[in-house]
């Protein structure tokens, strides 16, 4: 395994879907925040301000740039992220499916709603990956995460961020989405430094709060697909859309577009 795990690591994310990897990008980080800056200031056609009446502050995040933010593109080929994502996966192959900058300003009062990735994509497969790596010190605003909750019978409903509202018309193959906290769930959050990461399953139920620190709290996510990830039809658009892809149900996601970046 990677030096930076450990066995109980691996296992811990075999049965909670989530862990931490203390130091994963900590050779990085600086790169890393010069891409996130080069991401703000010229941003992608997915970037979003998450402007919702009530909040303060600023929430803004963005995705599908590392091809063209070279910043990006250097720690996801360079960093150990692919090879560490392969041994937490246990897959053979890791591809790339995307980058995510989520950037909250200090006093932002909005909070990243309670939600599950996957529903989201296109992608279907127990063999996936996060990566959440905050540039700055983080207590109050890290990602919080409801372990085991990858195995639920039903994915989490996908909602709008700002307009509440559903993503899919069809709400009942779904569960609404959970309260954690009123429901007495059992969540997972850490204390982090810059560089490092916590690692989850696509279908980990994970959220966090508004950064009500005098610091900005920029967050680099990178997200994985393993050897039994699969193209699969959701019932409209997804997120993030990847238009005219060409592909097909049941198939492995083109390399040409998701390149394989670690071969055990």
């Amino acid at each position: 395994m990677h030096p930076l795990l450990t066995q109980d690591q691996i296992d811990q994310y075999a049965r909670d879907g989530v862990t931490i990897i203390r130091g994963l990008f900590a050779d990085h980080v600086e790169t890393l925040r010069a891409g996130v800056a080069h991401n703000m200031k010229d941003p992608g056609p997915y970037a979003s301000e998450n402007e919702k009446a009530g909040e303060t502050g600023r929430f803004f995040d963005d995705y599908c740039n590392w091809q063209r933010i070279p910043e990006f593109e250097e720690v996801i080929r360079n960093s150990p992220a692919a090879e560490v994502a392969a041994d937490l996966m246990q897959t053979d192959n890791v591809q790339v499916f995307h980058d995510h900058v989520l950037v909250k300003e200090p006093g932002t009062s909005m909070a990243t709603p309670w939600h599950t990735d996957g529903p989201y994509y296109f992608v279907d497969g127990k063999q996936t990956i996060s990566f959440w790596s905050p540039l700055d010190p983080v207590s109050d605003a890290s990602l919080r995460m409801v372990p085991g909750s990858h195995t639920w019978e039903k994915p989490v409903l996908p909602m709008r961020w700002v307009s509440e509202q559903a993503y899919f018309p069809n709400i009942d193959d779904y569960m609404p989405v959970p309260d954690p906290d009123a429901e007495g769930m059992e969540v997972l959050e850490w204390a982090m430094e810059p560089g490092d990461a916590v690692a989850f399953n696509y279908d980990i139920l994970h959220g966090a709060r508004g950064n009500t620190s005098d610091i900005a709290r920029r967050a680099f996510s990178l997200r994985l697909v393993g050897d039994d990830a699969r193209y699969v039809e959701r019932a409209g658009r997804t997120s993030p859309p990847f238009p005219e892809h060409g592909m097909n149900p049941g198939e492995r996601l083109r390399e040409d577009w998701f390149p394989v970046i670690y071969r055990r």
